[in-house]
């Protein structure tokens, strides 16, 4: 069994959560005690095993303390992106079917409109702060036992896709009856391969709210860790923090490198980054040139994993394996990676196709079986809609997105490419590339672009980048045409809304796009 309350009982004054920006800490016996306050909370206001429990809240605390009290009340746990309006959050406390949300007064710009946006919603309480029907947390849960309720039982995430192609659906797995100590497959051999012990300093630079960062930093307290949480990423803190916390691991996402990357050299050499074990990086490909780069500078702790929030599989590459197979992210590391045509037929090494796992977890989209059913094939195996092949070896080679994939003129063009070439260009901080209506060729190549100078963007900048991609790329791959934006539409934790970029070039036309 791993769980904090084991760590508390044996290490109470251990850390278990520090906030970078302010030092503010938590320690195993602070964050057990008031898990178990919460928990108590949530019976006495009637929530039971397999209510829904929402929260809508920054990088804070008091995250930890509710997520542990959720999930030892047997709750299914759905964090919020805090970059959604109203509404948006609404739509997902709505989906989801939860009876309580907690916020914060960080948040009650957006939380105070969410009442009369959810009716089903029962329950409302912000930490820091109370606020129209919303309760002070820690007044509510300070006359609350600190012991454990009697009936302790493991709840679930219930997570919410980025959106990045559609409305965000909720991936909910069926309950279970889980002990508290029970950790979910994927990342139990994640905690194992990464090496995750009492030991472990994690520091934790993106939001809480999605996946990895929730998934890998309570994985740690788990383990009788450490997690450090960046109120919001820095590159320089960033190299601060690992420094000065002596950090052993982290887990970062390709823009996260760039960013540090065109930090100057001076800067870059300041910090000791020597007690790194393990950089893990996901959520979006990584251009090989980046890569290569960033195992120049930090060396083989640089580790690479492709999964999804669905918990369905996973791949998993170290340094020294990549740099035999570069641009790879790794043999399966659970369960069976398998590349199907668009005959339903497996894909001999080399030939693209989309990727699927074999033996994955039953899970299902909360209130959509059409697109529960549509990841699944006729032998149960599961895909995130990505397009991929494996080498000889048995690697993983991502392209695309089977919904971004480009066809122009019958020729198949996976955007991956250009944006890769793109994003090393010194002048461009971010970058998006998609196909455009073309009345010729069906679809043409466009890439939008985030400049690192607002003020440079024009047709000179747009002819340079054009040249610098097609010096590297064949013409057909490279954008035709360049437009650009002060700010893309990325999620903090790598993924971008290519979506809003593309409609634009769409509207009023009929795409074969989702």
């Amino acid at each position: 069994m791993t769980h904090p309350s084991i760590v508390a009982r044996n290490h109470p004054d251990k850390a278990a959560v520090v906030m970078a920006g302010t030092g503010a800490t938590l320690r195993f016996a602070e964050l057990v005690a008031r898990a178990n306050q919460g928990a108590h909370l949530m019976r006495a206001l009637g929530l039971k095993p397999g209510d829904h429990l929402a929260v809508l809240m920054e990088n804070h605390i008091r995250f930890y303390e509710v997520y542990w009290a959720a999930m030892s009340a047997g709750l299914y746990f759905t964090p919020i992106s805090t970059h959604l309006s109203a509404a948006e959050a609404a739509y997902i406390a709505n989906d989801c079917g939860a009876r309580m949300l907690v916020s914060s007064a960080a948040m009650r710009e957006v939380a105070q409109q969410m009442p009369a946006l959810c009716p089903g919603v029962q329950m409302f309480f912000a930490v820091d702060a109370a606020f129209g029907p919303f309760a002070r947390w820690e007044e509510a849960i300070a006359s609350r036992p600190t012991t454990a309720i009697a009936d302790e039982v493991g709840g679930h995430n219930m997570l919410y896709s980025s959106g990045t192609t559609g409305q965000p659906k909720g991936i909910k797995v069926p309950f279970a009856n889980n002990p508290i100590g029970a950790m979910v497959p994927i990342m139990a051999q994640f905690a194992r391969t990464l090496g995750y012990d009492a030991d472990t300093v994690y520091l934790s630079p993106a939001p809480l709210y999605h996946a990895a960062p929730l998934g890998f930093s309570t994985a740690v307290q788990r383990m009788g860790g450490t997690v450090v949480v960046m109120e919001k990423f820095d590159p320089e803190t960033f190299l601060s923090l690992v420094e000065r916390h002596r950090v052993t691991h982290t887990q970062v996402v390709p823009t996260m490198f760039v960013r540090m990357l065109k930090l100057p050299d001076a800067v870059r050499a300041r910090y000791d980054l020597s007690s790194l074990r393990c950089a893990l990086h996901a959520a979006a490909p990584c251009p090989v040139d980046v890569k290569q780069q960033m195992i120049d500078w930090w060396g083989p702790c640089i580790v690479e994993q492709y999964s999804g929030s669905e918990g369905s599989g996973c791949t998993f590459i170290t340094s020294a394996e990549w740099l035999s197979h570069p641009g790879s992210v790794g043999k399966a590391l659970l369960n069976t990676v398998r590349i199907v045509g668009d005959d339903g037929q497996l894909q001999p090494p080399g030939v693209p196709g989309t990727i699927y796992f074999e033996g994955s977890r039953r899970f299902t989209y909360h209130n959509d079986p059409g697109k529960t059913e549509g990841v699944f094939n006729d032998k149960g195996w599961s895909t995130l809609g990505d397009v991929g092949y494996l080498d000889d070896d048995g690697y993983l080679y991502l392209t695309d997105r089977k919904a971004y994939m480009i066809i122009s003129g019958g020729v198949n063009i996976y955007p991956q490419e250009a944006e890769g070439v793109l994003t090393l260009h010194p002048k461009v901080v971010d970058v998006a590339v998609f196909g455009v209506p073309n009345a010729e060729f069906g679809e043409e190549v466009k890439a939008v672009v985030q400049p690192l100078d607002v003020a440079e963007a024009g047709p000179a900048l747009e002819a340079e980048l054009i040249a610098y991609c097609r010096a590297r790329l064949a013409a057909l791959k490279c954008p035709r045409s360049i437009d650009f934006e002060a700010q893309l539409p990325r999620q903090d934790n790598g993924k971008l809304y290519k979506r809003l970029l593309r409609d634009r070039y769409w509207a009023g036309r009929s795409s074969r796009l989702v």
